[in-house]
């Protein structure tokens, strides 16, 4: 991915450089959480079987809390100066999440898909906190450890709900 054009001057203990490399870790971050989350919406959509309202209602929170992180990732990006990639053709080249086709899977399948996706996010949040650390981003490292707080959190949910 290019490093994003810092439009901004901004005086606020990072150089331009470090913005850029964090504003990077933000736009790929932004790919995959909408990767995420458009998978949530295809199983909430495409959800089937016995526990089919708790499963409905399930992937509604799920894509709920995607949109809210999504949004922030977003604006963190625009706080540090940066532009934000919001095509589906740059999260296409950009995510680290694959896609899911939700149409032949059982609500299991599902639940699984989106706990894995949680862990996928979580074990990639882990190194962002450390690129951020690295260029002295103290404010985007302690975001991105709420974030991974959630999806820790989230994919717990997920897995008790399987169990």
């Amino acid at each position: 991915m290019a490093t994003p054009e810092m439009k901004e001057t901004l005086e606020i203990g990072l150089t331009a450089e470090a913005r850029a490399k964090v504003v990077g870790i933000l736009n790929r971050l932004l790919a995959d959480e909408f990767s995420l989350y458009a998978r949530a919406r295809a199983f909430h959509w495409n959800v089937t079987g016995r526990h089919f309202k708790q499963d409905h209602a399930l992937f509604e929170e799920e894509y709920e809390a995607l949109d809210e992180t999504i949004d922030e990732v977003a604006e963190r990006a625009r706080s540090l100066g940066g532009t934000v990639q919001a095509t589906l053709s740059q999260y296409v080249q950009n995510r680290t999440i694959p896609e899911v086709d939700s149409t032949e899977l059982t609500s299991e399948q599902m639940i699984a898909s989106m706990r894995d996706g949680h862990e996928a996010l979580a074990r990639q949040l882990r190194e962002d906190i450390h690129a951020a650390d690295e260029v002295g981003d103290e404010g985007t490292a302690d975001f991105l450890t709420a974030l991974l707080e959630a999806h820790e959190k989230r994919a717990w949910m997920l897995r008790s709900h399987l169990a």
